[in-house]
């Protein structure tokens, strides 16, 4: 496993949860808008346990709609517990962030 994917492996589930923050989505959908924000290594078949996992917790739930193109698909969106544990997430990435930049980015100077 990749350095970038440890990584990501830790934070996946805060970019899901604000994209479905964000606007009600389907699995493929979610797939794609991850994809777009530069996260292209996220595949299908790494989001769906996610998915599973958040709605058995609670913090999404999701409705079968009738689709366009083809058979019903399930549109995921955040429940009140999932709006909370998403803000839980953003404030502690941002705790997290600052010292992590700092330390990442700092410079024999900074040691002294």
């Amino acid at each position: 496993m990749s350095l970038r994917s440890q990584l990501l492996k830790g934070i996946l589930e805060g970019c899901i949860l604000s994209i479905i923050d964000k606007e009600t989505v389907y699995g493929y959908e979610l797939s794609q808008k991850l994809q777009h924000f530069g996260l292209n290594e996220v595949s299908e078949g790494s989001i769906y346990p996610i998915l599973v996992r958040l709605q058995k917790d609670g913090l999404i739930k999701g409705e079968m709609r009738a689709s366009p193109t083809g058979p019903k698909r399930k549109y995921y969106q955040l429940t009140n517990l999932g709006v909370k544990a998403l803000f839980e997430i953003q404030e502690e990435w941002k705790n997290i962030q600052k010292p992590v930049d700092k330390l990442l980015n700092r410079s024999v100077a900074d040691e002294r």
